[in-house]
C-alpha cells in the first residue's frame, strides 16, 4: 500500500516510522469529549494534547498543540507566530488541511506539513494526542514530536 492510499492512523504510523519516532497507538471506547478520553485511558485531562488547526490571517494554517487542561491564549500565540488575526476555522477546512476530522487531529500523517506550535508545558512529557482516527489515541514522547517537526515551544496557553 502506497502512502496515498494510507487512511487514518495509517498515515500516522507511517509518518512517524519515517521520522524514526516511537509511537503507540491504542484502541478505546469513542470519547464525547476529551475528560472522557481521559478517564478511559486513566490520564489525567493535561496528559491528553488537543492538536488545534490555527488559520492564519490570509489563510495559512499551523497546528498549535494545547495540554487538554488548558486553552489557547490568542493573544500569546500571536505574539509567538507574529501575526494580527487567527482563528480557529471550521471543521471542513480543517478536514481539507490535514485529511483528519477534529476530535482525530494529528501532525503526524497531515495531509500537509504545517508548522507546529507546542505549549511549553508538554516538554519532556509523554503525551497522547489524536491518532487519525475516531477510538483510537497515540501516545508519544513530546520531545520527539517538537524536535522531528522542529515546533516552536513557548507559552502559547492560558
Amino acid at each position: 500500500m502506497d502512502e496515498q492510499t494510507l487512511v487514518g492512523r495509517q498515515r500516522a504510523e507511517a509518518d512517524a516510522a519515517a521520522r524514526g519516532i516511537a509511537i503507540e497507538i491504542v484502541q478505546r471506547p469513542e470519547a464525547r469529549s476529551l475528560e472522557e478520553a481521559a478517564s478511559l485511558l486513566g490520564l489525567r485531562p493535561r496528559d491528553i494534547v488537543k492538536t488545534l488547526v490555527v488559520k492564519r490571517h490570509g489563510g495559512n494554517i499551523l497546528f498549535a498543540l494545547v495540554p487538554g487542561d488548558r486553552q489557547i491564549s490568542w493573544a500569546k500565540l500571536r505574539a509567538v507566530v507574529g501575526v494580527n488575526r487567527m482563528q480557529l476555522p471550521d471543521a471542513s477546512v480543517a478536514l481539507e488541511a490535514t485529511g483528519y476530522e477534529r476530535g482525530t487531529i494529528t501532525p503526524f500523517g497531515s495531509t500537509t506539513a504545517w508548522p507546529v506550535y507546542a505549549d511549553e508545558r508538554i516538554v519532556g512529557q509523554r503525551i497522547a494526542m489524536g491518532a487519525g482516527e475516531h477510538g483510537y489515541s497515540l501516545f508519544v514522547q513530546a520531545d520527539d514530536l517538537i524536535a522531528s517537526y522542529g515546533a516552536t515551544v513557548a507559552d502559547i496557553t492560558d
